[in-house]
């Protein structure tokens, strides 16, 4: 087992290399800078940048170095300082930047893979067991709305909701005079009352695969020969279920987390826009329509660190519960 961890773990670092030069790649391929998109907004608006100016700002920020000078500057300073540059838009540390918004959407993040992991689980399980019945039909039919109905749908109808019999306000995770306040217990309840409307948003449509993942994948074990025979020398059924199929039924279940983790991170945009919370979807939307690499690059470097290291956690918990894949690495 401690094999198999130490390789993955060595897996990761070129997978982070490839990751984070193939993003910062990625955001300069657009033609120009920030500094054209700041021409562009000021001449929009009437106003006018003076070359020398520019030349000065270019010189500050190393826009006119070579794409491998910028790289390693930023990647070295990051590794050595834990500096990830400059915001240009911003005109603040990113890693300031990170630092407000990151705890916030890590919270919804955990807060909303529990909701899906506690849901789905008991309601997969029971759709398999009893296939074919009246809850059966029910949780289907409730799991193909949760997959069809778009996020800021939904982000709109529970906010109606949580104003009209709830009296909650509409947009972020607080009341207005929790906003600025500092953090204490009322503060920390306030959230709590505001943060089931994103955790129900972000968590429909996952909670809703995944249900549908592990009842397809429950129901092909307990068709399988083994179970046959466990129950003609009379296992008892519940610890049948519980021993061998399910268990073996959560691989695909425990694989999730390599995949949601990043995508409850960076892919909670549009819900975040409804809502009005300040997490790290917006700021990257908005850091790549304004070419703030440095921002645009390190939000896309965290969400690669968050898929390798929820791949990690997802092959560890995997040979927790497979010892198949355990004992290959012994």
């Amino acid at each position: 087992m401690t094999r198999f961890v130490i390789r993955r773990i060595l897996y990761m670092i070129p997978t982070l290399f490839v990751v984070s030069v193939a993003a910062f790649a990625i955001i300069q391929l657009p033609p120009g800078d920030y500094l054209t998109t700041l021409k562009s907004q000021l001449e929009a608006q009437g106003q006018t940048i003076d070359q020398a100016q520019l030349a000065a700002l270019e010189d500050r920020y190393g826009l006119g170095d070579p794409f491998y000078v910028q790289y390693l500057s930023w990647m070295g300073a990051i590794l050595l300082h834990g500096d990830f540059g400059q915001s240009f838009e911003w005109n603040r540390p990113v890693s300031e930047l990170l630092a407000d918004r990151l705890p916030l959407t890590m919270t919804i993040a955990i807060a909303t893979l529990l909701f899906t992991w506690l849901v789905a689980f008991p309601i997969g399980v029971y759709t398999a067991v009893r296939k074919y019945s009246l809850g059966d039909y029910t949780m289907t039919f409730v799991g193909f709305l949760g997959l069809a109905v778009p996020n800021f749908m939904l982000a709109l109808i529970f906010s109606y909701v949580g104003l009209e019999y709830f009296g909650q306000s509409v947009g972020g995770l607080f009341s207005p005079e929790y906003v600025d306040a500092r953090w204490n217990i009322g503060k920390i309840l306030d959230l709590l009352q505001h943060l089931w409307v994103p955790i129900l948003v972000l968590g429909a449509a996952g909670t809703a695969g995944i249900i549908r993942i592990l009842r397809a994948n429950l129901l092909d074990e307990l068709r399988k020969p083994y179970v046959v025979t466990a129950r003609a020398k009379g296992l008892r059924e519940r610890t049948l279920l519980f021993r061998y199929p399910t268990r073996i039924a959560l691989n695909p279940f425990v694989s999730t987390v390599g995949w949601v983790l990043p995508s409850l991170v960076g892919g909670e945009i549009i819900v975040s826009q409804v809502l009005g919370l300040d997490t790290t979807g917006p700021l990257l939307l908005r850091a790549l329509q304004s070419q703030d690499m440095y921002l645009a690059g390190s939000l896309i470097l965290v969400l690669s660190v968050l898929t390798v290291i929820g791949t990690l956690l997802s092959d560890i918990l995997l040979a927790l519960i497979d010892p198949r894949i355990r004992y290959r690495y012994q």
